[in-house]
């Protein structure tokens, strides 16, 4: 079963003591052997350091017009108790999880706040057993996916959409001016825009840059945004 997880993380531990431990509820610790300290709430406490650290180190390099407010809003969405209990159902984390005879019978496996801890624990095991690189590479294939994009209330379209397709490298939106109709004082303007190379959004409007804000905004709601 350990093997099952370290192919869903992505990681193979080369202590796996580390794994067994972040794996080990204080329940279970508390029944086998009387010591919280057997638990892995100590590793709990380290990864949520170092997860805190990475996801505000990547949205400070990757969202440098957002003020203090909005990062710290946007990382509290990205390590909070739901969104992690969502990192844990991706990697099956609850059936990995050794809990005690009570908390198993009471629904821990399935539990928000004890998956979001265990993968708090995952993270600092991965650090502790490979440095910051394992960290952040687990970082960066389940919690950066999930970053979310505000909307401000003085933002445009456009920078909402280049904001959201950023997440992924070598992204490229393009905006065409596929047509123009009617007289100079009541111009209409047709916009077409592409992500690398495939239509996503059309839109129109009195300028060119309307057109645009609405090819953006048609490409947003098509994402579900």
């Amino acid at each position: 079963m350990i093997k099952e997880l370290e192919a869903a993380i992505g990681y193979h531990f080369q202590n796996i003591s580390l794994l067994q431990n972040a794996l080990t509820h204080s329940s279970c610790a508390n029944e086998r052997w009387h010591d919280s300290l057997m638990s892995n709430e100590r590793l709990e406490f380290l990864g949520d350091s170092i997860l805190g650290m990475l996801v505000a180190e990547y949205l400070y390099r990757n969202f440098p017009d957002r003020p203090e407010g909005d990062l710290t809003k946007m990382r509290a969405d990205m390590v909070c108790e739901q969104s992690l209990a969502a990192i844990a159902d991706q990697i099956d984390l609850g059936r990995h999880l050794n809990l005690g005879k009570g908390e198993e019978s009471s629904g821990g496996r399935t539990r928000p706040s004890i998956l979001a801890d265990a993968v708090e624990s995952v993270l600092a095991a991965a650090f502790l057993d490979g440095g910051m690189e394992a960290a952040r590479a687990f970082v960066e294939r389940f919690v950066l996916p999930r970053v979310p994009v505000r909307k401000r209330s003085n933002e445009d379209y456009k920078t909402v959409l280049q904001e959201l397709v950023q997440q992924q490298k070598n992204q490229q939106l393009q905006y065409l001016l596929v047509g123009e109709s009617g007289p100079d004082h009541d111009k209409h303007f047709e916009v077409k825009l592409t992500l690398n190379g495939a239509v996503i959004g059309r839109g129109t409007g009195s300028s060119k840059k309307r057109a645009e804000q609405a090819a953006a905004h048609a490409a947003l709601r098509a994402m579900g945004r």
